[in-house]
C-alpha cells in the first residue's frame, strides 16, 4: 500500500485557468474578485456579515482588536482593558493563541473535554472573573462546541461581573460544520475560518470573519485595509479620506479570491467524504481494545477536518502505523509548553492526562474505501 498522507490539498483544476486570467487582467489585489468570494460565501454560510482577509491568524487578530472598544448598542460589552484575560484552550494551533499576546491581553488556560477535546466547559464556567474578557474558543477537528451551554455561561458572568464576554469560535478545523442545524456562524458570535493550504477549501491562504451584527461588519471592512473606505466615491482614488480609526493591510486578493471561488464549488463533496470516512470509523473501530473514540451528538454535525482518537500505547501505534505506510499524528502540541508563553501556566490535569494518547488519523476526501479499510485493518489487526 502506498503512503496514506493525513493531509492533501485539493486544487480544483480550473483554477489554473482562472487564475491566469486574473493575473493577465493587471488587478490582482483586493477587487472583483474578492467581493465575488464573499458572496458566494454568504450565500454558502447564510450571512450577511462575512468578510474575508489574508489569512485566519488575521482574522482572530481582528477579531479581537474590534472587541477593544465598547459597544454602544450591547450594553453589558464594557471593551478590553490591559491586564484583561482571553479564556483559551491550549489545545489547538498557535495560530488561536497568539493573536491574543499580539493585541496586548493574557492567556488564561482552560482544560479540555477528553470526550470532545474540545474546551472543557465546566473549567470555563470556574475560570469566569471580572477580568476574563473574551473567550476563544476552539471547535476541534470540526466538533462543534456546546454553543447554548457557553450562552449559559455568558450570563453566568453578566449576573455576576456586568459583562458578557463575547465568544470568539475558532472554526479552523470546522468549515462546513453545524450546530443544531445551522452552519457555524449563524449562533450570535464572531466566527473565524481558515482557508490555509490543507483546509476543507483553499485558498492557498486565507481567512473568513463572519459577525453577528452590521456594526462589527462595517468596521471589519475598514480596518481591514488601515481604516480606509474604498467604498467612498471621491474623486481621486489614491488619496485617502480622513481615517477616523487605523487599521491593517489584512485584507484578501483577487488572485486568492479566484482559487477560493474555484474550490468553493466543490465543498459538499470535500466535506461529504470527510464525514463519510469518518463514520466508517467510528462503525468500525468501535471497541477496539486500546482506542477510545470521541463523543458524537446529533447537535453536533461535525466536518471532520481531521478525526482524532485516545490510543493507549501511542508510542507503539506510531510505530506500527509507520511501517504501515499511514500518516497518523497528534496533529497540535499543547500551547502552554512553549517558552514565550510559560508566564500563563496553569494546571490542566485533564490535558495533561491524554496529551500523550491523542492520535488522528487519514479521514480527508483523498481517503479511498479501500484505503479507509485498510486503515481500520491495520489498526485492529496489526497493532496490539
Amino acid at each position: 500500500m502506498e503512503n496514506i498522507p493525513l493531509f492533501k490539498v485539493f486544487m480544483n483544476p480550473s483554477a489554473k485557468t482562472e487564475v491566469g486570467k486574473i493575473l493577465d487582467s493587471g488587478y490582482i489585489g483586493q477587487g472583483p474578485q474578492v467581493e465575488k468570494f464573499e458572496s458566494n460565501l454568504s450565500t454558502y454560510f447564510n450571512s450577511n456579515h462575512l468578510a474575508t482577509v489574508n489569512s485566519g491568524t488575521s482574522a482572530l487578530h481582528l477579531a479581537l482588536h474590534l472587541l477593544k472598544s465598547p459597544d454602544k448598542n450591547h450594553k453589558e460589552w464594557l471593551g478590553l482593558q490591559e491586564g484583561d484575560e482571553v479564556l483559551c484552550t491550549s489545545l489547538t494551533c498557535t495560530a488561536s493563541n497568539f493573536p491574543v499576546l499580539a493585541n496586548g491581553l493574557k492567556i488564561k488556560w482552560v482544560d479540555i473535554d477528553p470526550k470532545t477535546l474540545n474546551m472543557d466547559l465546566d473549567d470555563l464556567e470556574r475560570k469566569l472573573t471580572s477580568k476574563t474578557k473574551v473567550i476563544m474558543g476552539v471547535h476541534w477537528g470540526g466538533y462543534p462546541l456546546d454553543l447554548d451551554r457557553i450562552k449559559q455561561i455568558q450570563q453566568k458572568c453578566n449576573s455576576l461581573y456586568g459583562f458578557k464576554p463575547p465568544l470568539i469560535e475558532d472554526a479552523a478545523h470546522a468549515f462546513g460544520s453545524e450546530y443544531k442545524g445551522k452552519k457555524l456562524g449563524n449562533h450570535g458570535n464572531i466566527v473565524m475560518y481558515s482557508l490555509q493550504a490543507i483546509k476543507h477549501i483553499t485558498a492557498v491562504d486565507g481567512g473568513i470573519l463572519c459577525l453577528p451584527y452590521k456594526q462589527l461588519y462595517d468596521r471589519v471592512k475598514l480596518l481591514r485595509w488601515y481604516g480606509i473606505d474604498r467604498d467612498d466615491n471621491r474623486k481621486d482614488f489614491r488619496c485617502e479620506a480622513d481615517i477616523k480609526e487605523w487599521g491593517f493591510k489584512f485584507h484578501m486578493n483577487d488572485v486568492n479570491a479566484t482559487i477560493g471561488i474555484e474550490n468553493l464549488k466543490h465543498a459538499d463533496e470535500i466535506i461529504s467524504k470527510h464525514r463519510n470516512n469518518a463514520q466508517f470509523y467510528d462503525d468500525n473501530l468501535i471497541n477496539t481494545p486500546g482506542v477510545t473514540l470521541l463523543e458524537r451528538h446529533p447537535d453536533h454535525k461535525s466536518s471532520f477536518w481531521i478525526y482524532s482518537m485516545l490510543v493507549e500505547d501511542r508510542k507503539g501505534f506510531y510505530e506500527w502505523m509507520k511501517k504501515c505506510n499511514i500518516t497518523v499524528s497528534q496533529v497540535h502540541e499543547r500551547n502552554d509548553k512553549h517558552t514565550c508563553i510559560e508566564n500563563y501556566k496553569t494546571s490542566l490535569p485533564t490535558l495533561d492526562s491524554i496529551i500523550g494518547k491523542i492520535v488522528s488519523i487519514p479521514v480527508g476526501w483523498w481517503v479511498t474505501k479501500d484505503q479507509r479499510e485498510y486503515i481500520v485493518k491495520s489498526i485492529k489487526q496489526g497493532w496490539q
